[in-house]
């Protein structure tokens, strides 16, 4: 199992990102996925989920109508599209995928957003 992150950056406050999760070695397709994200001294937290077919997502109560999940099985690849990004979104994003009872983690992309 491999998921890469990518798409993280700096950016000011109000601006957005696209983070893309590119996925191999599992069945995408059928497999929920998410976003996690670390900010500095803080514990990882969800962010947003997306089911197999995309058809149900999830929130975080902070990011609710900001951030969008998406998905392209197609693709292998899933997304996070974040708009008026604010500073406290700073953080490490990862992608997340729980195959059979194991938790599978990417390496994470830094978002930074400066005020």
């Amino acid at each position: 199992v491999q998921l890469v992150e990518s798409g993280g950056g700096l950016v000011q406050a109000g601006g957005s990102l696209r983070l893309s999760c590119a996925a191999s070695g599992f069945t995408f397709s059928i497999n929920v996925m998410g976003w996690y994200r670390q900010a500095p001294g803080k514990q990882r937290e969800l962010v947003a989920t997306i089911t197999s077919g995309g058809g149900s997502t999830y929130y975080a109560d902070s990011v609710k109508g900001r951030f969008t999940i998406s998905r392209d099985n197609a693709k292998n690849t899933m997304y996070l599209q974040m708009n008026s990004l604010k500073p406290e979104d700073t953080a490490v994003y990862y992608c997340h995928a729980p195959i059979r009872d194991i938790n599978y983690w990417g390496k994470g992309t830094l978002v930074t957003v400066s005020s």
